[in-house]
């Protein structure tokens, strides 16, 4: 299948940002790609004070473009991650995977919060405005089955590790590292857990607005099986194509049988 990988300017308009995501959705059915991938809070400036503000109920407006334009377009999209407030009001950060019907066929909520405060860089609390999500998600397409998690979600061994025991073969990770945490971490955390996992590892990342109070990384990025770099673009805006064959995880895990070798007699990993 091919993934065209949308590194999008985030914009504080909605009606901007679901603009430039039909332009990415019209590039994607010009290049037939299968896949339109977005950012983590493709929607939203990345502020815990703007998570609340621009939050939408599952079903509101943004949910609703998107799930239009996949089935206008007739393609998956991975529609990044936006703030989702729920019937009490508690609001996450919640990825939305839509079939090319429209379908909406995963929701993952983060379910490890950026708290973090790098002494001399980045200091930030998404914790200040979210609750974390309890799933690990994955979904069935035509192509193979796919897990989805969200940026910070991605450094925890054990939750990429539980989406490849689920059958996973493609890991989908909006995200949104900045300029401390990139450089020191993106792709070797992506080349790793690829590696340890045996399967593709697909990061889209928003491009870098220095007029912003957050600046991402970006570097937009996908990985092989094999933990080699398919493409990586640097921190401007725009899109890249990448093609995935599933059965080159199949091969990668019969030549070298990690998953198979794995001794459960000693451990074990579950879900609680």
């Amino acid at each position: 299948m091919k993934i065209l990988q949308a590194q999008i300017m985030v914009s504080a308009s909605k009606k901007e940002s679901m603009e430039t995501v039909e332009r990415a959705c019209e590039q994607a059915a010009r290049e037939q790609a299968s896949m339109l991938t977005l950012p983590e809070m493709f929607c939203c400036p990345y502020e815990t004070s703007n998570f609340p503000v621009y939050a939408e109920e599952k079903g509101g407006p943004v949910w609703q473009g998107c799930a239009d334009l996949a089935r206008k377009y007739g393609i998956y999209l991975s529609a990044g991650s936006v703030p989702e407030r729920d019937e009490k009001g508690l609001i996450y950060n919640t990825a939305y995977v839509f079939d090319p019907k429209g379908n909406q066929i995963a929701c993952h909520r983060k379910m490890h919060l950026f708290d973090i405060d790098v002494k001399g860089g980045q200091s930030f609390r998404e914790s200040d405005t979210l609750t974390p999500g309890d799933s690990v998600t994955v979904f069935d397409t035509e192509f193979g089955r796919m897990g989805i998690c969200i940026c910070y979600d991605f450094r925890f061994p054990e939750l990429v590790r539980l989406m490849v025991l689920k059958g996973a073969k493609l890991i989908i990770v909006p995200a949104a590292f900045n300029m401390t945490t990139g450089p020191a971490h993106w792709e070797i955390m992506f080349r790793a857990q690829a590696m340890f996992n045996q399967c593709f590892a697909v990061g889209t990342a928003p491009a870098c607005n220095l007029d912003d109070t957050y600046h991402s990384w970006g570097h937009t990025i996908a990985v092989s099986p094999w933990g080699s770099i398919i493409s990586q673009m640097g921190q401007e805006k725009g899109c890249q194509l990448v093609e995935i064959d599933f059965s080159e995880a199949d091969k990668v895990r019969q030549q070298l049988p990690l998953l198979n070798h794995r001794r459960t007699d000693l451990y074990s990993l579950e879900v609680k």
